[in-house]
């Protein structure tokens, strides 16, 4: 069990980046209350755990219903991982999520940034999304297992939320260096993840 919740956490964590998250959080929410950030901070992890639950209990049904097989959704979503993984380590990432942070932020500093980008595709995108899939799916017959991946998954949002909260304390003391150095150790991980999700996809679709 153990096992279990290490891998879930070191996944969900690498994929969602908390600590990643929160500078962009701190830029879209830049001159605004404390109200407010804590009022977008509470309905972007609420949208983005429904997201995820939504996946993690039916995603396979889902699938199984577009005619695509668990094995290909591993090869594919593992190979979508190590992109990720690539990005995060030279950087591409987080400047990417900066740039659409300037973007929605130079249009309206006041709106409504739950949803978009802070929910989709920041907390539940691709990434999350894949990821809480093969974890549920390798617990298929444990369900056991699989209550801790959802537990796990709802501790990493979880500090994301309390990340986000306390932002306002927060932009003063994380800077831009630590973020992305965090990042980039994350993104070895990722990639290492992600090869094993490919390795067992292929098992998978060859030999079963």
């Amino acid at each position: 069990m153990t096992d279990i919740i290490l891998q879930a956490f070191v996944t969900m964590f690498v994929i969602i980046d908390p600590i990643g998250l929160t500078p962009m959080f701190i830029g879209l929410s830049a001159g605004a209350t404390v109200a407010y950030r804590r009022k977008m901070a509470l309905r972007a992890v609420f949208f983005g755990a429904c997201i995820l639950l939504f996946f993690a209990l039916i995603g396979h049904e889902f699938l199984g219903l577009l005619g695509i097989e668990m094995s290909s959704f591993r090869i594919a979503g593992g190979a979508m991982l190590f992109l990720t993984g690539l990005e995060m380590v030279f950087g591409k990432r987080t400047t990417r999520r900066s740039e659409k942070a300037e973007e929605i932020k130079a249009d309206d500093e006041m709106e409504d940034i739950s949803v978009f980008p802070l929910a989709i595709p920041f907390l539940a995108g691709p990434g999350s999304i894949t990821s809480i899939m093969l974890l549920m799916e390798a617990q298929d017959s444990n369900s056991e297992g699989q209550m801790m991946i959802l537990a796990v998954t709802g501790a990493v949002l979880l500090v994301s939320l309390f990340l986000f909260m306390i932002s306002d304390k927060l932009e003063k003391v994380l800077g831009q260096t630590v973020s992305s150095i965090f990042s980039r150790i994350l993104g070895v991980l990722l990639a290492a993840l992600a090869s094993q999700y490919i390795i067992d996809g292929l098992r998978d679709a060859l030999f079963s």
